[in-house]
């Protein structure tokens, strides 16, 4: 299975420069295409894709409707419970946000600490440098006995249960379909932290 590093390096050469992507490349729950206004955008998409109350989100969400003349949020995000929210990044200049007359109280900008504050970028970005990996089905199965035999293992034990593909990638697969969690915003991900199961 080709690595996500390989495949933005052929993204990359494939793109001119004045239109190289933003990365990490991967995305986990956007809808459409995944087409950002800027880095900071692509960093709150990070963190839109880790976040387990969000079902999915979409880029550029008022494109192709009646108030695109006023411009678009950078996202249209909706949650586990049905609702919906408008949601721009906190590099948003307010002269570019004519559209808000629109979206009343459904819109929101995020702070730069909403952003940048912890840890919680960083853990996300390293997450999606694997997004394009799927973990087999027999490293799946092990790793998931295995929390059910003890309930709760360090990342560095969940390592010896990943045989098929790369560890690393394998058990980072898994925390971002769902199948494990990790507490992101404690510290940086490393050998100790504690990966559990999550009981769908």
């Amino acid at each position: 299975m080709r690595s996500v590093d390989q495949a933005a390096e052929s993204v990359a050469r494939a793109t001119p420069s004045h239109k190289a992507p933003f990365y990490p490349v991967a995305t986990i729950k956007c809808e459409g295409a995944a087409v950002f206004r800027s880095q900071v955008a692509r960093d709150v998409a990070c963190l839109l894709d880790i976040d387990s109350s969000v079902s999915s989100w979409r880029c550029q969400p008022l494109n192709h409707s009646e108030q695109a003349q006023g411009g678009t949020p950078d996202f249209r995000v909706s949650f586990n419970d049905g609702s919906y929210r408008y949601l721009d990044a906190p590099d948003r200049d307010e002269r570019d946000t004519t559209f808000r007359r629109h979206l009343d109280s459904d819109y929101g900008q995020l702070s730069h600490d909403d952003v940048y504050d912890g840890c919680r970028l960083h853990n996300a970005r390293d997450l999606l440098r694997y997004g394009g990996w799927r973990t087999p089905l027999g490293d799946r199965v092990r790793l998931l006995a295995a929390l059910d035999e003890h309930g709760s293992l360090t990342l560095a034990e969940c390592l010896s249960a990943i045989q098929e593909t790369r560890p690393v990638a394998g058990v980072a697969s898994l925390i971002l379909s769902g199948f494990v969690e990790v507490d992101l915003d404690e510290a940086l991900l490393g050998p100790e932290t504690i990966v559990r199961r999550i009981r769908r």
